[in-house]
């Protein structure tokens, strides 16, 4: 009898081991960040998906800047992006509009779509391409006809707009489309829980994608800029 209260309670201790285990490494993901010292402009991207958001609460969490998807594809138009783009901007946050592109519409007529909802706003950041397979449609083009769709993208808007397009891109696509290509647009990286391998030369660097921020419910992307850069560098 003993020796089975023995077994038993070694298995218990295994079992509460585990899920306190579990548990601390749960804890660590959502709550990792790069060292503040380090890494002191902090900034988030959001779309409808973050719902109704409390920009005034966002502005006093740390949070310096943000991105506010404008538009997907050749004819989506993110419907909460108006009053995240006014909101942001009444809270005394940097704003940038940014574009999901599809590998299955022209970059001309994409670009065409993000630049009849991006305001005319002088001040505003660089807007930003997100080129990546997440949430992308099926097909995958060769190298050559990406380059060709996202370079006249890159060109429509920065011919309008005035400022050099930020290019997002997780390392997966990169490999395939942009690395050595001589595209010569500032990276945005996305790398969770470590710093960016596949590119020392980045601009902004996600480093979750399932954060927390005062003044928004549920999971937000939270980012940090390049800590040789200031945001007034992105403006242009």
């Amino acid at each position: 009898m003993k020796f089975l209260q023995a077994i038993l309670r070694t298995l218990f201790y295994v079992v509460v081991g585990g899920v306190i285990s579990i548990v601390g490494a749960a804890f660590f993901f959502m709550n990792w960040e790069p060292d503040l010292d380090d890494f002191p402009v902090r900034g988030i991207d959001v779309s409808h998906h973050q719902g109704t958001i409390d920009w005034t609460k966002v502005a006093d969490d740390n949070v310096a800047f943000a991105y506010i998807k404008a538009s997907e594809g050749g004819d989506f138009k993110d419907s909460a992006f108006t009053k995240n783009w006014a909101a942001a901007g009444a809270a005394g946050l940097e704003r940038g509009g940014y574009h999901f592109f599809s590998l299955c519409k022209p970059g001309r007529e994409q670009a065409e779509n993000f630049l009849s909802v991006l305001p005319e706003a002088p001040d505003m950041l660089a807007p930003m391409v997100d080129l990546e397979f997440t949430g992308n449609c099926a097909r995958r083009p060769p190298v050559e006809e990406v380059l060709r769709e996202v370079s006249d993208f890159a060109n429509t808007v920065e011919a309008v707009v005035g400022k050099q397009v930020l290019f997002y891109a997780p390392e997966d696509f990169y490999r395939t489309y942009l690395k050595g290509q001589g595209l010569n647009r500032r990276l945005w990286t996305r790398s969770i829980w470590h710093s960016p391998a596949y590119s020392q030369d980045w601009t902004i660097w996600q480093f979750h994608n399932r954060g927390s921020v005062d003044g928004i419910s549920g999971d937000v992307d939270l980012n940090v800029l390049n800590s040789e850069l200031t945001l007034d560098a992105l403006k242009s």
